[in-house]
């Protein structure tokens, strides 16, 4: 069985976030979620309290992939822990995915970690990819090698099921769109 971490944060964008897990688990993808505080209580950024698996100092290099939510102050907190940047990393170093929506791609972007990759993010905050190759605002979600970034709230579903899609198959990403709806 597949695996991957999600990073959370408070101020996290909690549609970004939690879309992704719960499609990922419908998949049957083991998704973890910890917080990068030393504490699982997280509230994202409309307000709404999640409790996370753990936290951050419980975890490895050990998944398939990790993923950063976006959302406002979340992003910037990212940006701020040494903890996340070691993990990331880790995850780039083992050549593992590292996945983000919104604003989240610029913490991969101004790591220098998206030079010379297609990448794409929240509009207005290209500038934070950095040396990334901006594909433009029809595409809602870019994979470019080990890197899978998406745009915001409104691609959510697209991203959840390129996360499906990259950790099982097509095959699978499609049976979780039909069984939601989508």
């Amino acid at each position: 069985m597949s695996k991957a971490y999600i990073l959370l944060a408070d101020g996290f964008e909690e549609v970004e976030g939690l879309t992704a897990v719960d499609l990922m688990r419908r998949a049957g993808i083991e998704v973890v979620m910890a917080s990068i505080k030393d504490d699982v209580n997280i509230t994202g950024a409309r307000g709404i309290k999640v409790i996370a698996d753990t936290t951050i100092d419980e975890i490895d290099a050990d998944a398939d992939m990790l993923i950063l939510p976006g959302g406002m102050p979340g992003t910037n907190y990212l940006k701020q822990s040494d903890k996340v940047k070691d993990m990331i990393l880790k995850y780039n170093e083992a050549g593992k995915y590292l996945a983000a929506i919104c604003a989240a791609p610029t913490v991969y972007g101004e790591m220098g970690l998206l030079r010379g990759k297609k990448a794409t993010c929240y509009p207005g905050l290209e500038a934070g990819l950095l040396d990334a190759m901006w594909p433009g605002e029809s595409e809602t979600v870019v994979r470019d090698g080990q890197f899978i970034t998406s745009r915001g709230v409104g691609t959510a579903i697209d991203f959840a099921l390129e996360l499906i899609t990259v950790l099982i198959d097509d095959k699978k990403a499609e049976e979780i769109a039909k069984s939601v709806v989508y």
